[in-house]
C-alpha cells in the first residue's frame, strides 16, 4: 500500500485522487506535464476522469492516512534494531544511555531514565511511548500517531468543520472556521465510522457477487469456441457436398461432351472416306479413259465407249457437295452456366450472419442479473 504503482517506489508526497488513488505528486507532474489547470485526465491506474485544480497539481489533496502508513513503515523498519542512542541523553558522552523506547509525539528515541522523566512531565505526560524492538502491530502505531494540521506544522487535528468538511486544528478554528458548524473530531469520526463501515460491507457483499460472474467469461468463451468450431465443419461439410456435386456434374457434362465429339468425329471420318471413294472412282474413269482415248483401236473404243458413257453418268449423278451437306450437319457443344446461383450476389456456398441478444435486467440485482445472463444471453452466435 506504501508504493506508488506508477514509480514502484515508496511514496515522496503522496496525493489521492477522487477515484481513492494515490501516487507521488512528483509522478503525477510527470504524468500530466503537457496539461493545464482545467483540464480533465484519466487516472493511470483506472482510467477514470478528473479535473486539474487551479493551483495546478499540486493542489491535490495530500493523503495524510498514507502519510501515517509511511511513518509506521519507518517504525516498523527500526524495530528490532540495537545500538540505538537515547535523543535526549546521547550529548552527554559518558553517560549516553541505549533507547528502549520511542515517542510517538515528540519521534524521538528515549531510555528508560529519560522516558520516565518525559512522562513525568505535564506537557508531555499524555504522550504515548512504544518500545523499541518489541513487536508492535502497524495498525496499533497507526492509531497511536498524532495529525498534525498542514497549516500550523505542531498542532495537532482535533476539530472537524461540518460546512467546510475538513478536518482542522484549534488554530484554524479560530483564524477561519470560528462561525462554522465545527465538532470535535473524535465524535465526528464516530459517525463517519459506522458510514464507512456499512459502505464498506455493501462494497464487500457487491465484490463476492461481481467475483461470482467472473468464472462465466470462461465458460462463455469456451462454449463460443466450440460453437465456431461447430459452424466451420458445417461450412466444410456443406462446401465438400457442393464440390462433390460439382465435381460429378461436371465429369457429366464432359463426358456428353466427349460423346457428341465422338459421334461427330466418326461422322466426318465417314463422309470423309466415303469423298475419298468417290475421288478414286473418278480418278480411275479418267485415267481409264484417257488411256484408252490415246492409246486404244477403233475397235477398242467402239467396244467400251457406251459402258464407260454409262459409267460417267453414274459418277455425275452423285453430287459431292449435296452429300456432304445431307451427311454433315452442323454440331456445335454448347455450354450454358446454370442461373440457379447468381454469383455476383450470393456466395455459391452459403452465407454467415452475426446475432446478439442482450438482456434488458437493469431492476435485478446484480445475482439475479447473472441468472438472466446465463439462461438468456445469447452472444455473437454464427447461423450458417
Amino acid at each position: 500500500m506504501t508504493e506508488c504503482s506508477i514509480c514502484s517506489e515508496v511514496f515522496t508526497d503522496p496525493r489521492v485522487l477522487p477515484c481513492i488513488h494515490t501516487f507521488c505528486l512528483k509522478c503525477l507532474l510527470s504524468y500530466a506535464k503537457d496539461r493545464q489547470p482545467g483540464d480533465s485526465i484519466p487516472c493511470p491506474l483506472c482510467r477514470k476522469e478528473f479535473t486539474i485544480p487551479d493551483n495546478e497539481l499540486s493542489g491535490i489533496q495530500k493523503n495524510f492516512f498514507m502519510e501515517k502508513l509511511l511513518h509506521v513503515r519507518k517504525l516498523s523498519a527500526g524495530e528490532g534494531a540495537s545500538g540505538i542512542l537515547c535523543d535526549a541523553c546521547s550529548n552527554d558522552s559518558e553517560n549516553s544511555q541505549c533507547a528502549s523506547v520511542y515517542c510517538v509525539q515528540c519521534q524521538q528515541n528515549y531510555c528508560e531514565k529519560c522516558s520516565r522523566i518525559h512522562s513525568r512531565m505535564k506537557a508531555t505526560a499524555d504522550h504515548v511511548q512504544v518500545g523499541i524492538g518489541k513487536q508492535h502491530q502497524n495498525k496499533e502505531i497507526a492509531l497511536k500517531l498524532p495529525a498534525t494540521c498542514d497549516v500550523h506544522k505542531n498542532e495537532e487535528i482535533k476539530v472537524f468543520c461540518l460546512e467546510c468538511k475538513l478536518a482542522i486544528c484549534v488554530m484554524c478554528f479560530i483564524k477561519s472556521h470560528k462561525t462554522h458548524d465545527c465538532s470535535d473530531i473524535e465524535e465526528v469520526s464516530t459517525d463517519f465510522r459506522k458510514q464507512m463501515k456499512s459502505d464498506t460491507d455493501k462494497v464487500t457483499e457487491l465484490l463476492e457477487k461481481t467475483g461470482k460472474v467472473l468464472p462465466r467469461f470462461e465458460k462463455e468463451r469456451n462454449d463460443f469456441i466450440n460453437h465456431v468450431a461447430y459452424t466451420e465443419d458445417e461450412i466444410n461439410s456443406a462446401a465438400d457436398e457442393l464440390i462433390a456435386a460439382i465435381q460429378h456434374d461436371r465429369m457429366k457434362l464432359l463426358s456428353e461432351v466427349e460423346s457428341i465429339k465422338l459421334k461427330q468425329v466418326k461422322r466426318l471420318e465417314t463422309v470423309k472416306q466415303e469423298v475419298e471413294e468417290h475421288m478414286a472412282a473418278l480418278e480411275s474413269f479418267k485415267r481409264y479413259s484417257e488411256t484408252l482415248l490415246s492409246n486404244g483401236t477403233a475397235c477398242d473404243v467402239t467396244r467400251s465407249a457406251n459402258s464407260l458413257h454409262d459409267r460417267a453418268g453414274e459418277l455425275m449423278a452423285f453430287d459431292v457437295i449435296d452429300h456432304v451437306d445431307r451427311s454433315l450437319p452442323v454440331v456445335n457443344a454448347n455450354f450454358s452456366s446454370s442461373t440457379a446461383v447468381d454469383r455476383n450476389t450470393r456466395n455459391l456456398i452459403g452465407s454467415i450472419s452475426e446475432t446478439a441478444r442482450f438482456v434488458q435486467c437493469s431492476n435485478y440485482t446484480l445475482e439475479q442479473r447473472a441468472i438472466r445472463f446465463d439462461n438468456d444471453i445469447s452472444i455473437f452466435k454464427i447461423k450458417f
